[in-house]
């Protein structure tokens, strides 16, 4: 009998500390999704919070987007894989070197610790980004040219994928390979609004244009029945899966 595979979704744990999180995480088992720690809630909660998901048997991304010299970008990567990350990221904009030293770093930690490295993601362009917003920092490309430049730079450094809107998926998809993880953001289910997000797809768009995993926040969070949501979007996940994959 074959395993069922990991749930693709990945719950935005956007809450301004530990209580509600644990309140949410409270309600569902570790195979229904994987779970996203981020800026705010990390600041508030700390270290202990994603060990603590760890422990319960979660798979936890940590989704801090270090973006500094080498030297401290390596040492900020090697601590959150001794913390047992799933998933950690820099921005690919932080460069070539950067994100080398990023990936020697996660290496070395993980073995040091005696486990799997975690998946070393790299952010291309921000889905709440624009075109115009990236002129007005002086980007001529448009973001499926960014993001592809971007996606190519992390490839070459040895990074195992890619935070990108699932718009840009299917080009860096045919450009970087069948195992370069793709992580897409900005996901709504029809019909929910988009809020700060400016390139938004449904989950069902975002699997088909061939992404691996799919970061959903507010739709799930901040539903009436965050649960109910959650299976939801799985099982409509999977049904896109499946047909791709028989395609």
């Amino acid at each position: 009998m074959t395993a069922a595979a990991p749930s693709r979704v990945v719950v935005a744990l956007d809450y301004p500390d530990a209580a509600p999180a644990l309140a949410f995480v409270a309600r569902i088992d570790p195979s229904r999704c994987a779970l996203k720690v981020g800026k705010e809630l990390f600041v508030a909660a700390g270290p202990d919070l994603v060990r603590a998901l760890v422990a319960r048997g979660y798979r936890v991304f940590v989704d801090l987007k270090f973006h500094d010299i080498p030297n401290t970008v390596a040492g900020a990567c090697a601590a959150v894989t001794g913390q047992g990350a799933w998933m950690l990221n820099v921005h690919a904009s932080g460069g070539f070197a950067m994100m080398a030293a990023a990936r020697a770093a996660v290496d070395r930690a993980a073995a040091q610790a005696g486990r799997t490295a975690p998946l070393l993601i790299a952010v291309t362009v921000l889905t709440s980004l624009t075109a115009a917003d990236l002129a007005r920092i002086g980007v001529g490309a448009d973001p499926q040219a960014h993001a592809l430049l971007l996606a190519r730079l992390a490839r070459d450094a040895g990074l195992d994928g890619v935070v990108c809107s699932a718009r840009e998926a299917p080009a860096i998809r045919r450009e970087c390979g069948p195992t370069f993880q793709l992580v897409t953001p900005g996901i709504r289910p029809a019909g929910e609004p988009t809020q700060d997000q400016a390139r938004v797809t449904t989950p069902e768009q975002a699997v088909a244009a061939g992404a691996d995993w799919l970061v959903i926040g507010r739709p799930i969070t901040g539903a009436a029945d965050p649960v109910a949501a959650l299976d939801a979007i799985n099982a409509a996940v999977a049904a896109t899966a499946g047909h791709r994959e028989n395609a």
